[in-house]
């Protein structure tokens, strides 16, 4: 896993926090300072909050689950959607649709619409509409796609949700919560750090402090990702050597069957002449005793 150093993340102003005035008393531990009205992060609990993290997603993706990375500020999302591009993972950079983890059931029918409007132009019923209706289905589908078309690959709830900024993600918190979906998030000094179960106490406002901490995160997922590949391979290996041990005791099984099958023959061989003998030398014995038996009889008439 990368190392997380304190210089990197202050070079990325990870460590600017709010103004003392808009700060929550929660954040208090993870304060390292106040300067010119503006509370400083301590950057080495930082650290070692993002190593915590990371490990915990590092599991979270070998165990094969996905992870929902959250935000809709306009300084985050073009960085969340390249980040969660990059290792594959479904992502909400627009607004958060109401019931997106309560109500999944729905959201995965409106995923689905979007599939059937693709199979309809691909089969040509699409041509068969008016072209009213052909707009309006149109329409349809570059709404669900703008909402929806990131999450597209996920089939079931997150195993986690990564979110930038919770104030603002506050009803996407809200679900995770009563679901009992781990959270990890980026907690800036304004934020309540009791709703999460991960924090990563950083700038949540800055493009260049966002990116860094996606680049970290996004890293230990591509390294479980890549575990849980190894461990795929390595079993489908196993399970090839076990059919090829398999396949040769059935091909050294196969020669003994066939000497034992051949040692019966011959065994039959050598016993059916015999009986052939004894049954060729039956009237052989009858004649010679006829023979013996008539001068017998010719000297008793004497």
């Amino acid at each position: 896993m990368a190392q997380t150093s304190v210089k990197d993340l202050l070079s990325a102003g990870v460590h600017f926090g709010h103004l003392t005035r808009k700060w929550n008393p929660n954040m208090a531990p993870y304060i390292y300072m106040e300067r010119n009205g503006i509370h400083i992060i301590s950057l080495y609990k930082t650290v070692a909050k993002i190593e915590e993290a990371s490990e915990a997603l590092k599991k979270i993706a070998a165990s094969g689950r996905k992870i929902l990375f959250v935000a809709t500020k306009k300084q985050a999302k073009d960085i969340v959607s390249e980040s969660a591009s990059k290792v594959k993972m479904p992502y909400i950079t627009e607004r958060w649709p109401g019931g997106m983890l309560t109500n999944f059931v729905t959201i995965r029918k409106a995923v689905k619409k979007m599939a059937s409007i693709d199979r309809m132009k691909k089969d040509g019923t699409f041509e068969t509409l008016s072209k009213k209706e052909r707009l309006q289905v149109e329409r349809m589908r570059a709404k669900l796609e703008k909402n929806l078309g990131s999450i597209n690959d996920m089939t079931r709830l997150p195993g986690a949700l990564f979110v930038v900024d919770i104030k603002r993600e506050h009803i996407a918190i809200k679900e995770a919560q009563k679901l009992k979906i781990p959270i990890f998030a980026m907690v800036d000094t304004n934020s309540d750090p009791r709703e999460v179960e991960y924090v990563i106490p950083s700038n949540d406002d800055a493009t260049k402090s966002i990116e860094k901490i996606l680049s970290l995160v996004t890293d230990a997922v591509a390294e479980g990702l890549q575990e849980r590949k190894n461990e795929k391979e390595a079993s489908d290996q196993e399970n090839q050597k076990e059919e090829g041990t398999a396949a040769n005791s059935k091909d050294a099984e196969a020669p003994v069957e066939a000497v034992k099958a051949k040692a019966a023959e011959e065994t039959q061989t050598e016993e059916a002449p015999a009986v052939e003998n004894t049954a060729e030398e039956t009237p052989a014995a009858a004649a010679e005793k006829s023979e013996e038996e008539a001068p017998t009889e010719g000297k008793e008439e004497k």
